[in-house]
This record gives C-alpha cells, structure tokens and sequence, in this order.
C-alpha cells in the first residue's frame, strides 16, 4: 500500500520509474502539473537537476540516479514502517495497487474485488491491467493476479480458484463444411483464429495427453491478441479458436460454439495472488489475501 507523506520523493521516484510525467501522475493520482511542481520543488530545495527534460523524453541527470539510487530503499523502509503501523487499525485503510492481466481482472472482479470493496470501504484498490509480465515491486504494486507458471520463483503465491482448461471451439456454421478435427495434427487442415502473445510472437497452441505434449502453429485468416474479439470471430464462422473454458463457457453451454479435441487439453493450474515475501504485508494486502484463501 502507498502510506507515504513524502509527496516531493514519492514524485521523484515515480517519474524515474516510468520515464516521463504522464504515467506518474496516474500511478500517484496527481494532475501533471501538480507533479511538475513537486520534482521542481524538490530540485530547488536540492540545488540540483535530477531530470532532463525534452518535449519527447524524461531522462536522470547523474545526479538524479545518485540521488534515486539512495532513496528508493530509505524510502521503502519509511513505507513498510507507516504500514507496520497502520496494521494495528481495526480495519484496513489507504490504497492497494494490484497489476494483473486483463482476463484474470475480469475473473477476479465479481468474486473477489467487489467483495473485498464491501468489507473493506475505506481501502481504494488501484488496478492496472497489461498483458506484459513486470517486476510488482520495481513498479509499485503491492501484488499482482497471474496463472501460476508465469509467477516469478521468488514470489509468494496464492492459489485463486480452481484449475483452468484451454478449449478448441467453432461454430456451427464452420463445422457445416468443415470436419471436425480428431488430433492435433489435423488443426494443420483447418481455419484458425491465431493470438499475438505480448512478446509480439505469435502462440502455437498447446496439447497434451497420457504424457505426450504437442504444440501446433496452426494457419488461419485472423492474428488478434484479445479474447473477447477471438469469441467474436469464432462465433462468426471465421475459424477455430483457443480459449479458456472461463471465456468460451458460456458460448459453449448455449451452443454457439462447439468443443473439439477436449480430450488434448487437461486442467493445469490456475490464478494466483502473487507478492514478495521480501517486504511486510500490508493490512489491506493481508485482509485480501484471508479473502481468497476463505473463498478457495
């Protein structure tokens, strides 16, 4: 949680983080202008430059990289100090910043987050959604919701919910003059809707049965890197797609969509709550945390 009266550091450091003034005024809920005026104050206060400035680019003078070198972990340990503190509240307080992915945001919210909201109304949860994978700590946030294989190893992971399942889903309509397919291999003779991966790479999708492991970079019209625009496509006839049951459930049950090769995509281990266990536990991370175990 961001506890921190040092409003002139907080905006140093937010700057250096993001590299420019825009994305820091978010991350610190600030006008730019107000932001401008406290790394200028700071500077002043200090005699010293620590940015330069360009209508294009933010950049760390020398100074300013030995000046944020220096505070950042004097300004953590201030942090989990007033944390430390404000955990003795009967209840938790201040804002909790969670990074996650946009589909796992979008499982989390009714089941998890509105309630968290609920119990908890004086705790504002500041959730920013992206597909990259990034350092929590580095950025700021207090935690992150990912599937479980992308959790960095030094991080403390708490299961959220069941197990996942990828499916292989068309439409009537394509299957009208299409066959369904029967292994893998024979997704090569079909239409596919491919995903972009935020790498920019393109995803071979992933098989598995009694031990064999199969990935097929399948051929298809259509590239998109959002689920609910593969659904749409998918519904449309355009070609095959591969999709969480979470999204694809629904299309499923009413049959728009049906199910192919169901039989080559096992369960594999879902969501998880992700955090260091390098830096105190706020109370309100910590209240989420009981949440998700009372609920899982």
């Amino acid at each position: 949680m961001r506890a921190s009266g040092l409003v002139e550091l907080d905006a140093v450091l937010a700057v250096a983080r993001h590299r420019g003034f825009r994305t820091a005024a978010i991350e610190l809920d600030m006008s730019r202008s107000a932001l401008s005026h406290a790394v200028a104050a700071l500077e002043a206060k200090l005699g010293v430059r620590l940015f330069h400035r360009t209508t294009r680019s933010v950049s760390l003078t020398q100074a300013g990289e030995q000046f944020v070198a220096g505070v950042a972990p004097a300004l953590s340990q201030i942090r989990d100090a007033m944390e430390q503190a404000g955990s003795h509240r009967d209840t938790p307080a201040g804002t909790l910043r969670l990074n996650t992915s946009t589909g796992a945001a979008r499982q989390m919210m009714e089941p998890i987050i509105l309630e968290y909201l609920r119990r908890y109304p004086d705790v504002t949860v500041d959730i920013v959604t992206e597909n990259r994978l990034i350092d929590i700590v580095v950025d700021g946030f207090d935690a992150g919701f990912r599937l479980a294989e992308l959790v960095p190893q030094d991080m403390i992971a708490v299961p959220v919910g069941p197990k996942l399942r990828f499916a292989v889903v068309g439409s009537p309509v394509y299957f009208e003059s299409h066959q369904q397919p029967h292994t893998p291999a024979d997704l090569l003779q079909h239409r596919c809707i491919r995903m972009r991966l935020p790498s920019g790479a393109i995803y071979h999708w992933e098989f598995e049965r009694h031990g064999e492991e199969i990935e097929i970079d399948v051929n298809g019209p259509l590239i998109l890197d959002e689920p609910h625009l593969m659904l749409d496509a998918a519904r449309a006839g355009v070609g095959l797609a591969y999709l969480s049951e979470w999204n694809a459930g629904p299309d499923l049950a009413n049959g728009a969509l049906v199910r192919v090769l169901e039989d080559w995509t096992p369960p594999f281990p879902g969501l998880c709550l992700y955090y260091s266990g390098r830096r105190h536990v706020p109370a309100g991370l910590r209240a989420l945390i009981d949440l998700i175990r009372e609920r899982y």
